[in-house]
């Protein structure tokens, strides 16, 4: 009876342990499902900053290296260049960055480096801030209009968009002119797009009479 007591109890133990295991795993799990080359690298950063306590630090590093590259030609050109080796990539990434950012950043650019992936580090950085926003609740939404919306008009749609995404959800928004629409409006909240525009109902009216 003193054994199976014991294995009973080992056995108790050890549920407990994967319980907390699969716990703790799934607190730091990516809030999004994302596929492909970006997301494996961005959903590995995340588990990483995560375990870290560093989400928000990394967010704004590797913003800060999409900025670089978009700014810098000769930075540009470091990340993109298939003739440096992958040794001097990781030689220079460990030079630029060693000491200035987090071992996580610091860890993914190595890596990077080192599977000839640099180019991709913005793209990367695009989608790790696609799951930080999935964290926060953000829903990112678009507004474009023939002419320019007043303060009040954007508030007004702002609003109206809250009530439709739910709950602990935000709406972050931004507005874009484009003439050729002729009037009304295109909205695109998150992946779902209403063209409420004067010239989709013109193409619509031309069809019909056709």
């Amino acid at each position: 009876m003193m054994f199976g007591q014991f294995f009973r109890n080992a056995s108790s133990r050890c549920a407990l342990a994967r319980a907390m295991s699969t716990e703790a795993a799934s607190a730091h799990r990516p809030p999004l499902d994302l596929h492909g080359l970006h997301a494996r690298y961005a959903n590995a950063t995340y588990v990483a900053a995560s375990k870290g306590s560093m989400l928000d630090k990394v967010e704004n590093e590797l913003a800060a290296i999409k900025l670089t590259a978009a700014k810098s030609p000769a930075f540009r050109s470091f990340l993109e260049n298939p003739l440096i080796s992958r040794d001097d990539k990781e030689k220079g990434v460990e030079e630029m960055f060693k000491g200035k950012v987090s071992n996580v950043t610091l860890n993914l650019m190595m890596t990077l480096a080192g599977n000839a992936r640099l180019s991709e580090a913005p793209k990367i950085a695009d989608t790790y801030s696609q799951l930080m926003k999935a964290k926060r609740g953000e829903v990112e939404a678009t507004i474009i209009s023939a002419d320019p919306l007043t303060k009040a008009q954007v508030s007004a749609i702002e609003a109206a968009m809250k009530s439709q995404v739910g709950k602990n959800k935000s709406v972050v928004l931004s507005a874009k002119v484009d003439p050729a629409i002729l009037g009304g409006l295109q909205v695109q909240i998150g992946d779902q797009f209403l063209d409420l525009s004067v010239g989709s109902k013109i193409d619509s009216i031309s069809r019909t009479a056709v």
